[in-house]
């Protein structure tokens, strides 16, 4: 018995159990000792989590996995697969009508055969199904960050048709708060720019969207200065960071781009580096395509819940949008400056209704970004 307790110290610290991380989620199989006191998994429970299948015949065990046969020899050390028979360090067992497999068979052979498609945790005894999907279609894995725009000193537009005392600052971290529910209920990892009211500059914002993070979206409440009819003026847009092509989006971008003074003490003159120069980087052009397909995704789910007028997608020179390194989109969420956006944004209802659309999108996001890398048998990779 001491030898074969030496033999799960090996493979992953002496596991009383083993998580098996596949399509049905995470699954503990208990682990025991046989007679010989080798370290074995029964193989009802193992096949549920893996969604195998076992059948015995002649004294042989036929386990099957991710539809690759693996024949076990019951009560000997041997097995076969793909024509070859293979020594095991202990045999593979039946006990009250139950078989039980050799823990080798989850920490050794099927990553070792099977490798695009399982990986062994020795440490954490966890076996992961690289191919598994959430519910929603997509893998684990994914992060995107949230960046509540303004903050602090900032409050950004002060919204003539808000309440009393709320400002844009407060209602993007509303809405950012519960995107940020409504992506991690979707199995989306989230990182936020802010959680709190508080300032950040707007050339660290990008920077909370490292290589790990698939998606930068920043929210924002657009405004009109005081003009002929301009408290009728309504709707949503969505931006990504090319050169404006309509006045209205350079407008757009030039408010937001305002916010630098708060940090600077002066008034925004341009974009760091220049736009022309940021634009030539050839792995942030890729970035671009997809920014612009993100765009399109959640300005097309907003389109569904928001009652304003769908004002399109459109790119401009946002400083925030700059620095994020990875595909990374602005939304403009309704005018403060129109009664009914101002009620919209600032309705509990609505704002949930608005957070769920935008998550909805993402996901349809994430799985056409996967379709395009081709992972079909393999885990997010970036």
């Amino acid at each position: 018995m001491i030898a074969q307790l030496a033999l799960l110290a090996g493979l992953g610290a002496g596991p009383t159990s083993l998580t098996v991380a596949g399509s049905a989620g995470e699954i503990k199989v208990p682990v025991r000792l046989d007679a010989s006191g080798a370290p074995v998994l029964a193989a009802p429970l193992l096949l549920a989590a893996l969604g195998g299948a076992v059948t015995l015949s002649e004294g042989w065990a036929e386990v099957t996995v991710a539809r690759q046969p693996f024949r076990f020899l019951v009560g000997a050390p041997f097995y076969l697969f793909s024509n070859k028979l293979q020594t095991l360090s202990g045999p593979a067992s039946v006990a009250r009508d139950t078989l039980f497999l050799p823990f080798q068979f989850v920490a050794e052979i099927l990553p070792y055969y099977l490798s695009e498609r399982y990986r062994y945790d020795g440490k954490a005894a966890r076996l992961e199904d690289l191919a598994r999907r959430l519910p929603n279609g997509i893998r684990p894995g994914h992060i995107v960050t949230i960046d509540p725009g303004h903050g602090g000193v900032d409050p950004g537009n002060p919204g003539v048709y808000f309440p009393r005392g709320v400002k844009e600052k407060d209602v993007t971290l509303q809405i950012g708060l519960l995107l940020r529910e409504e992506l991690r209920r979707r199995g989306i990892g989230v990182r936020m720019t802010r959680t709190t009211d508080t300032l950040i500059a707007l050339g660290d914002r990008g920077g909370y969207c490292t290589e790990a993070c698939d998606l930068f979206v920043s929210l924002h409440v657009n405004s009109l200065a005081r003009r002929r009819g301009y408290t009728e003026v309504r709707g949503f847009e969505t931006f990504f960071l090319a050169e404006a092509r309509t006045e209205d989006a350079a407008r757009v971008a030039r408010m937001e781009n305002d916010a630098v003074r708060f940090e600077t003490g002066r008034e925004a003159v341009g974009m760091p580096g220049g736009l022309d120069f940021i634009l030539k980087d050839l792995q942030l052009n890729e970035h671009l395509r997809e920014s612009a397909r993100a765009a399109e995704l959640v300005q097309g789910g907003l389109k569904g819940v928001h009652t304003g007028l769908d004002r399109g997608v459109k790119q401009a020179g946002f400083m925030v949008l700059t620095t994020a390194r990875r595909p990374a989109i602005l939304v403009e969420l309704g005018y403060s400056t129109n009664p009914q956006d101002g009620r919209l944004l600032t309705q509990r209802a609505s704002q949930k209704a608005m957070a769920a659309a935008i998550a909805d999108a993402v996901v349809e996001y994430l799985r056409d970004y996967e379709r395009k890398l081709g992972l079909a048998g393999a885990g997010v990779s970036r």
